[in-house]
């Protein structure tokens, strides 16, 4: 089925020369004012539905789709049915996650304040604003306009947002300065004190104080539950368009540069740097004290425990360059093709 209404906000119906602009396609001749509501998968959409196409592997589906129009590559439009507009695109993911946001835009703050919020002295609250239920803006707080603050957030005492930002439910936020267009998805964690301590020659443990914040650039994005430590002298600093997928966690004193990918589950011990579009899979760990390259690919699991350059993709536990870690795996495989073929020709001879 398409998006359902109830929750996802339907700007149409919109014409077809109207999406083919954002997605930058071009639209037959003849069809541009055909109307679309919402967007669909190849198997549910219907005649108002636009869908779309990324691998071969279902073209079964898009040979029996209803779907009014159809984003691919160019070497697919064959497979289009009768009825069904091809919308081409050297990248339809991208098209067509353009004309998704155009039919079904993101929520808009709506510039209203729950009673139940609670709004420390001296916070500065943006122009149209929306304050959900039982939030809590701490003294000397700072909140850009048309931001949105979702039921039971915290925004601890002097942070700093810019303009258009979502902060969702049960989040908690301190020791921050962010830029617009910050999204904390819900019950991130933002500044808590970092993992830092000094180990007494009885054994015990004595917390170092974690001094530093955590600055957000513009447009990062972070996943439900993820946790960032603020910094223990120097601050922890997510560059501008980096993402973060639900419960990542990244130690006090990391950095990242701009467009990085930080998928579920992955750690990042403190004061790793990642430089800019560096991919980290999910459930992959680092070590503290690194750099990582500049578009470097981390692989899913992988156990980083050394520098990587940029560019280079590494998998497995020590995380060794691909290749390399195929070649491992290979010996690994055929010692125990050997062995369970000598076992068996052990037992034939006995």
């Amino acid at each position: 089925m398409a998006a359902d209404p109830r929750f996802h906000a339907v700007a149409g119906p919109l014409p077809l020369w109207r999406l083919a602009e954002v997605a930058e396609v071009e639209v037959p001749e003849g069809a541009g004012d055909r109307l679309f509501t919402s967007v669909a998968t190849l198997g549910a959409a219907g005649p108002e539905d636009v869908s779309f196409l990324d691998a071969r592997r279902w073209l079964d589906s898009l040979r029996e789709t209803r779907a009014g129009a159809v984003v691919l590559a160019a070497e697919n439009a064959r497979a289009v049915p009768e009825g069904c507009i091809a919308l081409v695109s050297p990248t339809p993911v991208l098209a067509f996650a353009r004309i998704a946001a155009l039919l079904h835009p993101p929520a808009t703050a709506s510039g209203k304040r729950h009673p139940t919020a609670v709004v420390g002295e001296g916070a500065t609250i943006g122009e149209g604003c929306e304050i959900g239920a039982y939030a809590v803006i701490e003294d000397g707080a700072v909140i850009g306009p048309r931001c949105i603050i979702g039921p039971h957030a915290h925004i601890g005492r002097n942070c700093v947002f810019g303009a258009d930002c979502r902060i969702f439910s049960h989040v908690t936020v301190t020791h921050c300065l962010a830029g617009d267009r910050v999204t904390l998805n819900p019950g991130c964690r933002i500044g808590s004190e970092g993992f830092g301590f000094a180990t007494t020659p009885r054994g015990g443990h004595v917390t170092v104080p974690q001094l530093g914040r955590v600055i957000l650039g513009d447009g990062v994005e972070v996943g439900a539950n993820a946790c960032i430590d603020r910094g223990s002298g120097n601050d922890t600093v997510i560059g501008p368009g980096t993402r973060l997928d639900n419960l990542v966690m990244l130690g006090h004193n990391v950095r990242t540069g701009q467009g990085c990918i930080i998928v579920a589950q992955a750690g990042i011990s403190g004061s790793t740097t990642l430089e800019d579009y560096v991919v980290v899979a999910a459930q992959a760990g680092m070590v503290g004290h690194l750099t990582i390259g500049a578009k470097a690919r981390i692989g899913a699991q992988a156990g980083v425990m050394a520098d990587v350059p940029a560019g280079m993709d590494v998998v497995g536990s020590p995380a060794l360059p691909v290749r390399d870690a195929m070649r491992g795996f290979n010996v690994l495989r055929k010692l125990g093709q050997s062995k369970a073929a000598a076992t068996a020709e052990k037992k034939t001879g006995d």
